[in-house]
């Protein structure tokens, strides 16, 4: 089994093992950001959004995935949550960042 792989196994453990805890997934989508797994990406930033409030960055991640998945209304969407998100959590940089992005996506 590759180290990537076994990362991988053990975040997914960990998941198991504490199923309310959202940490492991953020960890497991950085995983898979690394090994270009965008769709599984997609699918684990989405789980882990539903667990915890985020502050922007998963959003931000998500979007990208997003992108990779030439899915973008949706990617849209996902940085508008995330300027709110970054906002909420008093982050103004992060959610220029994302206005930036929308801005040059259209």
């Amino acid at each position: 089994m590759t180290e990537e792989n076994l990362r991988v196994a053990s975040l997914l453990r960990m998941m198991e093992a504490r199923p309310k805890d959202a940490r492991p997934r953020f960890g497991l989508a950085l995983e898979y950001e690394k090994q270009g797994r965008w769709a599984e990406m997609v699918d684990v930033l989405r789980e882990y959004l539903q667990l915890t409030d985020d502050e922007g960055n998963a959003y931000g991640r998500l979007a990208q995935a997003l992108r990779h998945l030439a899915r973008g209304e949706e990617a849209r969407e996902v940085y508008q949550q995330g300027i709110e998100a970054a906002q909420r959590h008093g982050h103004p940089t992060m959610a220029g960042e994302f206005e930036d992005l929308l801005e040059a996506m259209e």
